[in-house]
């Protein structure tokens, strides 16, 4: 497996790979991954977009793939959070940080450290300050999500937060940056 670092125009030109990455780490239909075509094409053009992937050697399968950008008002996620956090909290983690959207590794290529080397590399990229993902609440046990995020050092920013067009209530993650060596 090697893990590269991908341009924009390398995850659009492989959007369709990572659509199916995401449903199946995700357990999404069809129609879920269409409109998030849609919010990929725009995340695209965000300032400081940085992603990563891990390709298979053997035949360049995506085995998973990891995004995200400076966040900044004005963009839907981070208005989103704001709203949610006091004005301190605010301050600590809002004023330098970096929107991790997505991480994912197909379920067949977990459990060997591609989702850990996909989140290390793509945080080195960043010059922000902080770091911050959501990602719906699950039992921290039974979750690799979880667990992957507890080992990197995130912690609670905010919990049960409801998105809008969303039923599931989702836990906000944040930790500074850099990560240690």
């Amino acid at each position: 497996m090697t893990l590269v670092r991908w341009t924009p125009e390398d995850l659009a030109r492989r959007i369709d790979d990572a659509l199916e990455v995401f449903g199946e780490a995700m357990s999404y239909e069809q129609q879920a991954l269409q409109v998030r075509r849609g919010y990929i094409a725009t995340h695209l053009r965000r300032p400081d977009f940085y992603a990563v992937a891990t390709l298979d050697d053997t035949d360049g399968r995506l085995l998973g793939f990891g995004y995200g950008y400076h966040s900044a008002p004005g963009q839907w996620w981070h208005d989103q959070v704001r709203a949610a956090l006091t004005e301190d909290e605010r301050q600590r983690w809002l004023t330098s940080c970096f929107e991790l959207v997505e991480m994912h590794v197909r379920p067949s290529a977990q459990g060997r450290g591609l989702g850990a080397a996909q989140l290390r590399l793509l945080l080195s990229l960043t010059r922000d300050r902080t770091v911050l993902l959501s990602t719906p609440e699950a039992d921290e046990q039974m979750s690799r999500a979880w667990r992957l995020y507890r080992r990197a050092g995130f912690q609670d920013v905010a919990r049960h937060l409801m998105f809008p067009g969303d039923p599931r209530p989702f836990a906000v993650l944040g930790r500074p940056l850099p990560l240690p060596r």
